[in-house]
């Protein structure tokens, strides 16, 4: 086994990875225990595994964890806590717009990312940004809104 350090949500982390091919959401689940980025389709084609890399967000579930190593990584428990939400954790609290939770990292992460560069986004314009993850619980409204909210104040 190798040691690896990792460094996510602000804290660096050694773990003995012995295959650095194995998916970095593996490590970040089951070495980690992180609970926000979910093991979906296993094809990167949903966005529940999404973590932000240096700041760019990616689908861990196919991403080798070597690529990992050294790089900034952020979950989604890493935005905020309970006591003090992100501010784009509280405009998703504030409009209700998280139902089951499975997707919500794929849609919050791409979503910041996406309003820190667009913080007018039309609800077509973020609609096409968020283009490529999947969400089953149709509060797709819902999360349009809470991401214009955030917006908002980026853009104030």
């Amino acid at each position: 086994m190798a040691n690896q350090v990792f460094k996510v949500n602000g804290k660096s982390h050694t773990v003995n990875v012995d295959d650095p091919e194995m998916p970095l959401l593996y490590v970040l689940s089951e070495d980690l225990q992180m609970n926000g980025p979910k093991f979906g389709c296993g094809l990167a084609q949903c966005g529940a595994c999404t973590v932000l890399l240096d700041g760019e967000p990616v689908r861990s579930c196919t991403l080798p964890n070597a690529i990992a190593v050294g790089a900034e990584i952020t979950t989604i428990e890493g935005l905020g806590t309970a006591e003090k939400p992100h501010a784009i954790q509280q405009a998703f609290i504030d409009e209700q717009a998280i139902q089951c939770g499975f997707c919500i990292s794929g849609i919050m992460l791409y979503g910041k990312v996406f309003m820190d560069k667009n913080p007018r986004a039309t609800a077509d314009e973020i609609t096409k940004g968020l283009d490529g993850l999947l969400c089953r619980c149709h509060t797709h409204y819902r999360m349009i809104k809470a991401l214009q909210r955030y917006g908002a104040g980026v853009g104030a």
